[in-house]
């Protein structure tokens, strides 16, 4: 054997990696997991399975997701933080791949740089999923389209409104608009749209503007991140002053279809991106968004780690 990527290793470093009917028969089975959860149904198909889960990103949601999902599913999650492993400061990267891949099932990472969960993709004998990198986040887009789907139905055909900073969930967004169906609406300030390439293979699928009120006009979901991502706290005044005018208000929302849902990955800062009657509101879904995570990423796990079995 190699120590580069076989075959039969499926990855998930962004919604790309799987095809669209792929990922509607994925939402539909977190949707059952959930259920069978709820149910206290015994299902535990990846006992004696391991996930390795290595964070140079902290996080909340993501360590406790699949953490739990793993044990739900009978398996064990293993986590790493930055102090226990440094990705390309000490050990090349290939060489964590080569050794990490060679113990554990399925490897979970949470980076700064897309190109260092590519490059440890590329030489870990087992699936690599994206837990977040600054480019993409497409865990959290499973998420929010199965919330909608429990929700709201279908989301095929529906027009989805992103208010705020182009970053790596705008980008996962317009990849979600190509793979599930949906009309994007981005309003972004100008000089921050998302990444030129993902609007380069999202044509056709999208829309910019700079005004956040036309973007979340008849939007039948609307959605939003923190103004200031890790990595940014030294800009955190100026973008304040930028992004002033585009914190999604009961007024902006009463804009949007009247039967629209509010989305929000968390964590959440009231009175900057979101006023506090919409997150804590009716119309806002985040919780079940939250929780969702957990029922998404069990759908994943079984897919990559036994398929269709």
């Amino acid at each position: 054997m190699t120590d580069t990527t076989q075959g039969a290793v499926r990855h998930f470093l962004s919604l790309l990696d799987l095809a669209p009917e792929e990922l509607d028969r994925l939402i539909d089975r977190a949707i059952e997991l959930k259920r069978m959860h709820y149910a206290g149904e015994d299902f535990a198909p990846l006992r004696n399975r391991t996930l390795g889960m290595i964070f140079e990103k902290s996080s909340t949601r993501t360590r406790v997701s699949f953490e739990a999902g793993m044990t739900q599913l009978g398996g064990h999650a293993i986590f790493l933080s930055p102090r226990d492993t440094q990705l390309g400061r000490g050990e090349p990267i290939e060489d964590s791949a080569r050794v990490l891949s060679r113990m554990v099932d399925c490897i979970m990472i949470r980076t700064f740089e897309h190109e260092k969960l590519e490059l440890f993709a590329a030489y870990s004998r087992v699936p690599v999923i994206n837990a977040l990198t600054d480019m993409l986040h497409p865990c959290q887009l499973l998420a929010d389209v199965q919330t909608y789907r429990e929700l709201r139905g279908d989301i095929r055909g529906k027009t989805v409104a992103w208010i705020g900073d182009g970053n790596n969930m705008c980008n996962s967004y317009l990849n979600a608009a190509r793979q599930f169906g949906f009309k994007l609406v981005i309003g972004c300030p100008e000089g921050y749209e998302p990444d030129a390439a993902i609007l380069e293979g999202a044509k056709g699928c999208f829309e910019i503007t700079h005004d956040p009120f036309a973007a979340a006009e008849g939007a039948h979901l609307v959605t939003t991140d923190t103004w200031v991502s890790m990595g940014q706290e030294e800009e955190k005044n100026r973008r304040r002053k930028i992004f002033g005018g585009y914190q999604v208000t009961s007024d902006m929302m009463a804009a949007a279809d009247k039967d629209a849902l509010f989305l929000h990955c968390l964590p959440a800062y009231r009175g900057e991106e979101v006023a506090a009657d919409v997150i804590d509101g009716p119309q806002s879904a985040v919780w079940q968004e939250a929780e969702n995570r957990l029922h998404a990423q069990k759908a994943l796990l079984e897919l990559l780690l036994i398929g269709n079995e």
